[in-house]
């Protein structure tokens, strides 16, 4: 291989994925051999598996050099698992970040990377289509729906997730962003570059069940609201504005009928209630909205590390 040739790193978290990797790494592999001309890499960061993901991982690492791997000390969650990879792959000409279950068909790499080589910074594999049924489908189409419009900063364009490629100015950027609640597409467009987008059928997964639990979801979703914009600060004010609006409007409509002498009918026990309900109300939301900026604020002063690497010798083990 030509020294010359550029540097491919395909970063993938794996989590629990004994099932699919066999197929991943036939894949991965049929890939590198097919495309001459690069000096492929793939940086497998195990995230605290408890299956046999762990063994695999070592076992094809040892039979073939391109495949490399990082061992996590525990499960950190497939945003540090992901950052992980990316320091680990920071020296590469350009670095491919992807899922490990196949729903992001490697096949697709040889188009994100003459994307790439055509001058652009940042590829983003936009999905044209996807497979997921039922409850996660409805709340991944309203996230996408919805998020662009709550963000404070133009990010990129719905339906992409961790799936794209990165050129080494692009990783060097990125891997100064510290923070621990990670939204990896929105900090992907935050660092800005010049950005490509290549179509793609996302797919089924290739073996096993999702790894990612809605509740997860649910949070990971929560941390690119959180993350990127101050709207719910700002609902909650306008919410007070308006509750406390109404409430002097029915005050001074009041007061100006006892100025006038008009009766006032005795304000009965069910319209008292609706009213303590609904101000308790908005006093909980606007709380725990701002708890979840504190609780986020709190993350970032503790300054821990965002992931611990097992040393290579207990890795073996």
């Amino acid at each position: 291989m030509d020294a010359d040739s550029p540097i491919i790193a395909i970063v993938m978290p794996v989590f629990n994925e004994e099932d699919v990797l066999p197929e991943t790494f036939r894949r991965l592999a049929a890939l590198f051999d097919a495309e001459a001309g690069i000096r492929w890499r793939a940086v497998l960061v195990d995230d605290g598996s408890r299956d046999a993901s762990a063994a695999q991982l070592q076992a094809q690492a040892t039979a073939d050099p391109r495949f490399e791997t990082v061992f996590l000390t525990r499960n950190f969650g497939f945003q540090a698992a992901l950052a992980a990879g990316l320091v680990h792959a920071a020296d590469a000409d350009a670095v491919v970040t992807m899922d490990a279950d196949l729903q992001d068909p490697p096949e697709l790499i040889p188009e994100l990377v003459a994307a790439w080589r055509d001058g652009a910074g940042v590829v983003l594999a936009v999905r044209r289509s996807r497979q997921e049924t039922g409850l996660r489908r409805l709340g991944m189409d309203l996230f996408h729906a919805t998020f662009s419009r709550l963000t404070d900063q133009p990010l990129e364009r719905n339906n992409t997730g961790t799936f794209g490629l990165m050129d080494r100015s692009a990783v060097a950027a990125f891997n100064q962003l510290i923070e621990r609640n990670r939204f990896f597409p929105g900090l992907r467009a935050w660092v800005g570059f010049d950005v490509r987008e290549v179509l793609y059928d996302r797919q089924e997964r290739a073996a096993g069940e999702p790894k990612q639990s809605f509740s997860r979801l649910v949070r990971y979703a929560l941390d690119g609201v959180f993350s990127f914009s101050r709207l719910p600060l700002r609902l909650v004010t306008y919410l007070g504005l308006l509750v406390a609006g109404v409430g002097f409007a029915l005050g001074a409509f009041y007061a100006v009928r006892r100025i006038l002498g008009i009766e006032i009918a005795e304000t009965g026990f069910t319209t008292l209630v609706t009213l303590l309900l609904f101000l308790g109300g908005v006093q909980l939301i606007g709380i725990g909205v701002l708890g979840e900026y504190l609780g986020r604020i709190y993350d970032e002063v503790k300054r821990r590390p965002l992931y611990l690497v097992r040393p290579n010798d207990r890795a073996r083990r």
